[in-house]
């Protein structure tokens, strides 16, 4: 093979291995790497999560997921069927609930 032969066939190689991966990258399927849309779930469809507390807007949410993270507990606030939730992991829910009691 001459030099422009060859690398006629590594320009087609990496277009071919791109193209499979920008494939596998956006395809509609689980494996996709891309974001999906957050749907919305039972409060108790969060796994190694628990609800906290139900704030009654965004802004009293963040004000508790603030507080928890001051004292080092990780929070989230997530939108559920049931209304919002500041979710907790299980081995930080005895603590936090203790933290809001004395808030």
């Amino acid at each position: 093979m001459g030099y422009a032969t060859e690398h006629m066939v590594i320009v087609a190689v990496v277009l071919g291995v791109l193209v499979l991966v920008l494939r596998w990258a956006f395809s509609p399927r689980p494996t996709s790497l891309l974001a999906r849309r957050p749907r919305t779930g039972s409060e108790h469809d969060y796994g190694l999560m628990t609800p906290l507390a139900a704030p009654q807007d965004a802004a009293e949410g963040a004000q508790i997921s603030s507080l928890l993270a001051r004292s080092g507990i990780r929070s989230r606030v997530v939108e559920t069927h049931d209304g919002l939730r500041v979710m907790v992991w299980n081995d930080d829910l005895q603590r936090a609930r203790e933290l809001l009691l004395g808030y």
